[in-house]
C-alpha cells in the first residue's frame, strides 16, 4: 500500500510545476479509506467523505472510484459531486443557516438531507410532508474537538437543533406527517477520544425510539489525524470494534436495526498533502532568524487561524545542521507558519514542504494581497498529472465588471 512521496520526487515535481504547489498521492486516500472499511468490517456502516476539506474534481471523481460516498456543506458542494460522478443516493447534505430555498434545491437533487433548524424543517415538512425523508442534526451539548473554533456539538454551538427541543420536532412530525430516516450529530474536529462516539451514540440511541421510521444514526465526523511526529489519532479499530458492539446491543433489545453514518474529511485526505513553498530571503533578527517563503495566509491559513500545527521539511537539505527558524508567509499580514522550528539549515533557494495539506488547506485558500492561487497536482501510479493550473493575472479580474 501507499506511504509517502520521498523528498526527491517533491523536489522533481517543485522543478516541473513551480512553487508554491499543492501535490495528491492519490494512492494515499484510498489506504486510508481501506483503514476504515477494514476497522469497521462487519458492521452496518456507510462513509461519506466530508467534501469541504478539500473540493478539487478529480479528488471528488477518486474518492467516487474507490467507493465511498460524499458529504456536502452547501448546495454547491453537492452540484460538484454529482459533476464528479456520484450517484445521488451517495450524497449526503447536511445545511447549516441556509435559507429554504437551497434545501429545496437539495431536494430537487434528490440526495439526502440533514437538517439543522426548527424553522427549516417546519418549512420543509409543511411543503413535502411524507413524500420525502429527510434527517435531523441535533445539538448534543458535547464539548469536543481540538479547540473552540472546531467543536461543534456544545451548549453554546450555533449547529443544530437543541436536544431539549426535541417535544417541539415530535410535534412538527406529527402536525405535518415528516418522514425522519436519520439523526444526526457532528460534535467537532480533532476528536482523538473513542468515548466521545460512544457518547454520541448513547445520546441518539435515548431518543431514538421515539422516531419509529428512523432507519439511520450519523455520528458526523472529527477523527483526530496526527499532525506532530509521535502524535497519536483516532484509534479506529477500537471505534469500530466500539460501533459494531452498540449497534448490536440496540438491535438485540429493540429488535430494531439502526445503520450507522460517519463523514470524515480530514482523515481521508490530510495525509494525502503535501505543500511545497520555496524560501524567497533569510532575514537574520535579535531573537530569530526569519526564513521568509513564497506563499502566505493567503494558501494556507490554519496556522494562523486554528493555531495548527503543521510538520515542515527542508527537502532541499535534508541532512543539514540544525538551526532554529521562524518560517514566514509573503503576506502584509503577520503570517507566522512556524516559530523557532528546528529544521535543517535554510538556504535562499531551498524548497520547505508543509505534510498533512490535504485538508482545509487549499479549500480555504483566497487572492488576499491579490496573489495568484497556487497550482493542484494528484500523483497517481506513480504518474503525476496537473489538477488545477497556477492563476494568471486574468483570474484576478474574472466576474469584476468594469
Amino acid at each position: 500500500m501507499a506511504t509517502e512521496l520521498s523528498h526527491e520526487q517533491l523536489s522533481a515535481l517543485a522543478r516541473e510545476y513551480g512553487t508554491p504547489l499543492y501535490v495528491y498521492h492519490a494512492e494515499k486516500i484510498g489506504e486510508q479509506y481501506k483503514n476504515l472499511l477494514d476497522a469497521f468490517h462487519g458492521a452496518d456502516v456507510r462513509f461519506f467523505y466530508a467534501a469541504k476539506a478539500l473540493t478539487n474534481i478529480n479528488v471528488l471523481r477518486y474518492i467516487n472510484s474507490i467507493g465511498c460516498n460524499v458529504d456536502c456543506s452547501s448546495v454547491n458542494e453537492a452540484k460538484l459531486a454529482l459533476h464528479a460522478g456520484f450517484d445521488p443516493k451517495n450524497v449526503l447534505y447536511t445545511s447549516n443557516n441556509v435559507s429554504f430555498e437551497e434545501i429545496e434545491e437539495a431536494q430537487r437533487l434528490g440526495i439526502h438531507i440533514n437538517i439543522d433548524s426548527i424553522s427549516n424543517l417546519r418549512k420543509f415538512g409543511l411543503k413535502f410532508g411524507h413524500s420525502y425523508p429527510v434527517g435531523i442534526r441535533l445539538r448534543p451539548n458535547i464539548m469536543a474537538g481540538g479547540n473552540l473554533k472546531i467543536s461543534t456539538g456544545h451548549a453554546d454551538s450555533k449547529f443544530g437543533i437543541p436536544l431539549e427541543n426535541i417535544a417541539e420536532v415530535l410535534d412538527l412530525i406529527r402536525e405535518t406527517n415528516l418522514f425522519i430516516r436519520t439523526l444526526h450529530i457532528h460534535t467537532g474536529s480533532e476528536i482523538k477520544d473513542v468515548e466521545v462516539f460512544a457518547r454520541g451514540i448513547e445520546v441518539l440511541f435515548e431518543v431514538a425510539q421515539q422516531f419509529p421510521e428512523l432507519e439511520v444514526i450519523d455520528l458526523g465526523g472529527g477523527f483526530k489525524v496526527p499532525y506532530k511526529p509521535g502524535e497519536e489519532g483516532t484509534d479506529i479499530p477500537l471505534l469500530g470494534k466500539k460501533v459494531k458492539e452498540e449497534f448490536e446491543q440496540y438491535e438485540a433489545k429493540y429488535g430494531r436495526k439502526l445503520q450507522a453514518w460517519f463523514e470524515p474529511g480530514k482523515y481521508i485526505v490530510s495525509e494525502c498533502g503535501y505543500f511545497i513553498t520555496k524560501v524567497n530571503v533569510l532575514k537574520p533578527a535579535v531573537n530569530a532568524v526569519f526564513a521568509g517563503v513564497d506563499t502566505g495566509l493567503n494558501h494556507l491559513i490554519r496556522p494562523m487561524f486554528y493555531g495548527s500545527w503543521h510538520q515542515i521539511e527542508n527537502i532541499s537539505n535534508s541532512s543539514g545542521a540544525l538551526n532554529n527558524y521562524n518560517v514566514v508567509g509573503n503576506i502584509c499580514e503577520t503570517d507566522t507558519f512556524a516559530e523557532n522550528r528546528p529544521l535543517p539549515e535554510i538556504r535562499e533557494g531551498d524548497f520547505l514542504v508543509f505534510r498533512n495539506a490535504g485538508a482545509y488547506c487549499f479549500e480555504m485558500s483566497s487572492h488576499y494581497n491579490s496573489r495568484f492561487k497556487p497550482a493542484e497536482v494528484m500523483v497517481e501510479d506513480g504518474t503525476a498529472r496537473l489538477i488545477r493550473k497556477r492563476d494568471e493575472f486574468s483570474d484576478l479580474l474574472s466576474g469584476q465588471i468594469y
